[in-house]
């Protein structure tokens, strides 16, 4: 099954619990996939266009059929790029600090580029209608350096968890969504927290592998 590896971290290399969560998920899944290959992307270093003027510009110019300039052709074909990798894999990972409750700008903007009316989900009398209906499945890689699973306060502000789930399984159709988290990261220690963090990952990796 074809895995897509997004690391959302702006800093990829940085030895971040983001990076130890990516590479003890890596680690594992080779074990279960040995004859696989994954694709690991690192957005910070991606050329990838963000919801502004041009791109608005863009999607209105698709709607009447209006003939697309060469600075709108450069900026299709870049956002059909991000578009054909992510739809050619069933599999997806994405691995991302908590920032402000939420996803990193970079993750934002890549949603972006695959929330695409009649591509990944399309418009009916009813609402919107997922077409990743294919045996899809996502697993969410998180760090946060507060504890936010179960907590009074701050479970209701999780909003990149919340976002991401409802995107990819309510929108575009996705099967199943599965969450590790690696959390208290300011207040626990860094061996605390991966252990909960790895045990995470190996109780939901054989299902979503599958």
């Amino acid at each position: 099954m074809a895995t897509l590896f997004i690391n959302a971290h702006p800093k990829p290399y940085s030895p971040s619990y983001t990076q130890k969560m990516q590479h003890y998920f890596i680690a594992q899944w080779k074990k279960l996939n040995p004859n696989q290959n994954i694709t690991v992307i690192n957005l910070s270093e991606m050329d990838i266009p963000c919801l502004n003027d041009e791109m608005l510009t863009l999607f209105s110019q698709q709607m009447i059929g209006a003939k697309l300039s060469q600075a709108e052709q450069v900026l299709l074909y870049r956002m059909q790029q991000i578009l054909v990798q992510f739809k050619l894999h069933h599999r997806v990972v994405i691995a991302m600090p908590l920032h402000n409750f939420n996803i990193t700008a970079k993750l934002k903007d890549y949603m972006d580029n695959i929330l695409i009316a009649r591509e990944t989900f399309r418009y009916t009398e009813n609402g919107s209608v997922g077409l990743m209906t294919d045996d899809r499945k996502v697993f969410l890689l998180q760090s946060s350096g507060g504890i936010y699973e179960n907590h009074e306060r701050y479970t209701p502000l999780e909003f990149s968890q919340m976002y991401l789930r409802e995107m990819f399984v309510n929108i575009m159709g996705f099967d199943k969504f599965y969450i590790a988290r690696a959390q208290g990261t300011a207040i626990r220690s860094q061996n605390d927290v991966l252990i909960e963090g790895f045990r995470n990952i190996d109780t939901q990796l054989a299902d979503f592998c599958q």
